[in-house]
């Protein structure tokens, strides 16, 4: 159980989970992801599911913030689940200091 709200985020981390949950609401999923990078730029992104490519929600923004030229991310949310391991690692492979969330209904948790 985390002791960290939403609420509680800074305004800059709150748009992430905003983004996110956008993203997936979208497609009508239940999970989505959003990256900031080292400008401030923003990704979001649900899930891609098709029969010749999978990538899960994380994945998917950080592939995004990579194709328009990021060279650092300064955070990334996951909405709906608990970040995926391979989404994790493409996140740290653009920076190894990225703040990793994973936000469920309201309760926020920090990846360390």
């Amino acid at each position: 159980m985390s002791d960290l709200t939403v609420e509680a985020l800074d305004a800059e981390d709150a748009k992430l989970v905003t983004l996110a949950r956008g993203a997936a609401g979208r497609v009508q999923q239940t999970t989505g992801a959003a990256v900031r990078d080292g400008i401030g730029r923003t990704y979001a992104s649900a899930a891609v599911d098709l029969a010749s490519l999978r990538l899960s929600a994380l994945q998917a923004a950080v592939a995004q913030a990579f194709a328009a030229g990021a060279d650092t991310l300064e955070a990334a949310v996951v909405f709906g689940t608990e970040p995926d391991e391979d989404g994790v690692k493409a996140a740290r492979e653009i920076a190894a200091d990225v703040t990793v969330y994973s936000v469920i209904r309201k309760e926020v948790t920090r990846l360390v």
